[in-house]
C-alpha cells in the first residue's frame, strides 16, 4: 500500500466462508471488515456467491429468501448486498451478486456458441473458471484494493462444492494476493457450562480435506473466548492465535465494525496481505451515528403493514432505513408489526389507533390487499402520518378512488382482471411478456418533483433517482379526476410521464412512493422520505401529549 496515494499494487482477494450452521452473519462480518478498511482510506467492495439454482432471487417468495434488493442497474439480488451498500454507503451492481444458474447459464450460453470448440464442458475447469471471472472481473481496473467475496451457504454443502474448488484455484494461482476467513459458530453447552470448539475444528478439517486452509478464524459465539479457547482453536485449525477473532452476539449489526476493530481483524488481515496498516483509522461519522441511535432523545410508534410480517427479513431495507431515521430525528421508532389480513373490518381503532404513523409496505399479489387498503383509509380520515412504497402507493390510489371519487369497484388490474375503474393498471411496456424473472421495471430511474411538495421538501432539491421493482402503475386517464378531489401527483418521471409520488397536501403528512426509497438509505446518508416521514410522526406524537395533557383542548396563546 503506497503511504501517498493508498492504492495497492494489486487488488487482494478476501473470501468469507461459513461453517457449522448458516445464518451465523457472514454478510455481517464482510460488510464489517469492509468498513474498516475503508474507514483506513482504501477502496473496497463487496460480492455475494449465492449457490442455488436461480438465475437471481426475483422470482423466489420472501418465504423462502427474505427481502430481494434491487440495484441502481436493475439486478435483483441478495439482501446481503442492502448491509454493503448500507454500511459503505456505496452502490453494488449486477456484478456484486452472482448465482449458480447465472455461472451455469453463462456456460451452456459459451457452449451453445461453440466457444470451447467442441470440447467436453465439465465443471473442472470450465465452471471453476466462470466462477473466478466473476469474483476477478470486479478486480479489474484497479478500481479496488480489496474484493470482498462472501460464500453462501456452508462448507460441506455439494451446492458449494464448485466455489470452494475456485477458492482453492485462485489461492494456488495468486498466495500473496488471496486470503480466507472461516467464520463457524462455537456454541455453549448449558448442561456442561463451557463453549465446545469441536464443531469449528470439524469445519476446517472438512474445509481443508478440499484444499483450502483458513487464514484467519471468526467464531460466533454468546460467550467470551478464554485464552485457552482461543489457543485450542488456533493449534488444532493451524492458524495464529492473534487469527482466532471473537464475534459474540451484539446489540445492534452496526456494533460489528467497532468489535471487529477492538479484535483487531482488519490489522490481522493486512498483515497476512502484506499491505501497510499505519493508515489511520476514521470512523467519526460512524460514531455520531450510533451515538444518535444509542441515546434518543424520545420515540414514536410505527405500524409497518405488510402481508410478510412473520418474516421480518421480507421487510430488511425498510427496518434498517427507520433506524438511519431514527438516529438523524433523534428518536427510537418502535416498530408495531400488523398483518395486513388482520384489518378487514371497517374499526382497526385497536391495531392502528395508538400509532404516530403507518407505513404499508410493498409486496405483489391478491392476499392481504383489502386490509392494506383499510389501513391507508384509518391513516387518511384520522390525520396520521401515512408512507406508502410501490404497492402501498398503489393502494393509497385505490383507497382514494373508492372512498373519495366515490369509484367503489376501483381496483388494480394486478389483482382484478376486470375493473371498470383501473386506476392501478399494467404498463404498456409490460403488456405481452412471458417471461417473469428480471422484466419488471427495475433500477434507478429520474423523477422529477413538484416545487412546494412534501417530497420537494425533504430532498431539498426538484430532481432525484430511485430503484424501481414493479409492473403496474397509476392509470393517467384518472390524474384529473384525482387532482380535483385533492391527491397530487408531486413526482413524475421526466420522459414517460409516470407517477411516481402521490401526496394529499390537506393532510398532515400523506405521501405514496412508486419506487422504493428503502434501497438507498445508507448510515452515513438516511433517506429523505424516511426521515420526513419519522419527523412528521414526532409531531403527531408531541400533539397526541399536548391533546392529553389538555384534554384533547389546544392550550390559547398569550399576546
Amino acid at each position: 500500500m503506497h503511504a501517498t496515494t493508498g492504492k495497492a499494487k494489486a487488488t487482494k482477494y478476501i473470501f468469507v466462508t461459513g461453517g457449522v450452521s448458516s445464518s451465523l452473519g457472514k454478510g455481517i462480518i464482510s460488510a464489517s471488515l469492509a468498513k474498516l478498511l475503508q474507514a483506513r482510506g482504501m477502496k473496497v467492495t463487496i460480492q455475494k456467491l449465492d449457490p442455488y439454482i436461480n438465475i437471481d432471487p426475483g422470482t423466489l417468495n420472501p418465504y423462502e429468501h427474505g427481502e430481494c434488493y434491487v440495484t441502481d442497474d436493475g439486478a435483483e439480488t441478495d439482501l446481503d448486498l442492502g448491509h454493503y451498500e448500507r454500511f459503505l454507503n456505496v452502490s453494488t451492481s449486477q456484478a456484486n451478486n452472482i448465482t449458480t444458474g447465472r455461472i451455469y447459464q453463462s456456460v451452456i450460453d459459451k457452449e451453445r456458441r461453440g466457444e470451447y470448440l467442441g470440447r467436453t464442458v465439465q465443471i473442472i475447469p470450465h465452471i471453476t473458471d466462470e466462477i473466478k471471472r466473476c469474483v476477478q472481473i470486479l478486480g479489474e481496473g484497479d478500481l479496488y484494493d480489496f474484493v470482498i467475496t462472501e460464500i453462501g451457504g456452508t462448507v460441506g454443502d455439494i451446492e458449494s462444492l464448485p466455489y470452494i474448488e475456485a477458492v482453492r484455484q485462485m489461492r494456488w494461482e495468486q498466495p500473496k494476493d488471496t486470503l480466507v476467513i472461516h467464520l463457524t459458530l462455537v456454541p455453549y453447552l448449558k448442561a456442561a457450562g463451557e463453549l465446545k470448539t469441536k464443531p469449528t475444528q470439524h469445519s476446517v478439517k472438512q474445509l481443508l480435506e478440499f484444499g483450502v486452509q483458513p487464514d484467519v478464524l471468526v467464531c460466533r459465539t454468546e460467550h467470551n473466548l478464554t485464552k485457552s479457547i482461543r489457543n485450542k482453536l488456533a493449534r488444532f485449525c493451524n492458524v495464529g492465535e492473534e487469527a482466532v477473532i471473537q464475534s459474540i452476539d451484539a446489540d445492534t449489526i452496526y456494533d460489528v465494525p467497532l468489535m471487529m476493530q477492538k479484535e483487531q481483524l482488519d490489522e490481522v488481515v493486512l498483515s497476512k496481505l502484506g499491505v501497510d496498516s499505519r493508515a489511520g483509522l476514521n470512523l467519526n461519522r460512524w460514531l455520531n451515528f450510533l451515538e444518535r441511535h444509542k441515546n434518543p432523545q424520545g420515540s414514536v410508534d410505527i405500524a409497518l403493514v405488510g402481508k410478510y410480517v412473520e418474516l421480518q427479513d421480507s421487510y430488511k431495507s425498510i427496518v434498517e432505513s427507520f433506524t438511519h431515521a431514527g438516529a438523524a430525528c433523534g428518536v427510537k421508532v418502535n416498530l408495531n408489526w400488523i398483518h395486513s389480513e388482520q384489518l378487514q373490518g371497517s374499526d382497526n381503532q385497536e391495531l392502528l389507533g395508538k400509532a404516530h404513523g403507518i407505513l404499508v409496505a410493498p409486496g405483489f399479489g391478491s392476499r392481504g390487499i383489502d386490509g392494506k387498503i383499510e389501513a391507508i383509509r384509518f391513516a387518511r380520515e384520522n390525520g396520521i402520518p401515512f408512507f406508502g412504497i410501490c404497492l402501498g402507493m398503489q393502494c393509497a390510489v385505490i383507497e382514494f378512488a373508492r372512498n373519495v371519487l366515490g369509484l367503489k369497484e376501483a381496483h388494480s388490474t394486478e389483482i382484478k382482471d376486470y375493473t371498470p375503474d383501473p386506476v392501478i393498471d399494467l404498463m404498456e411496456t409490460q403488456k405481452g411478456l412471458a417471461d417473469m424473472g428480471g422484466t419488471m421495471r427495475l433500477g434507478a430511474y429520474p423523477c422529477h418533483l413538484a416545487k412546494g411538495s412534501l417530497a420537494a421538501e425533504a430532498y431539498g432539491v426538484t430532481e432525484t433517482e430511485e430503484r424501481h421493482r414493479h409492473r403496474y402503475e397509476f392509470n393517467e386517464a384518472y390524474r384529473s379526476q384525482f387532482t380535483e378531489a385533492g391527491m397530487i401527483a408531486t413526482g413524475t418521471h421526466p420522459e414517460s410521464n409516470l407517477v411516481e409520488i402521490v401526496e394529499i397536501p390537506e393532510h398532515p403528512w400523506f405521501v405514496g412512493a412508486q419506487f422504493h426509497p428503502e434501497y438507498k438509505s445508507t448510515v452515513i446518508n438516511p433517506h429523505p422520505l424516511f426521515k420526513a416521514f419519522v419527523a412528521a410522526a414526532v409531531a403527531a406524537a408531541a400533539k397526541a401529549t399536548l391533546e392529553a395533557q389538555t384534554g384533547g383542548e389546544t392550550p390559547k396563546t398569550q399576546g
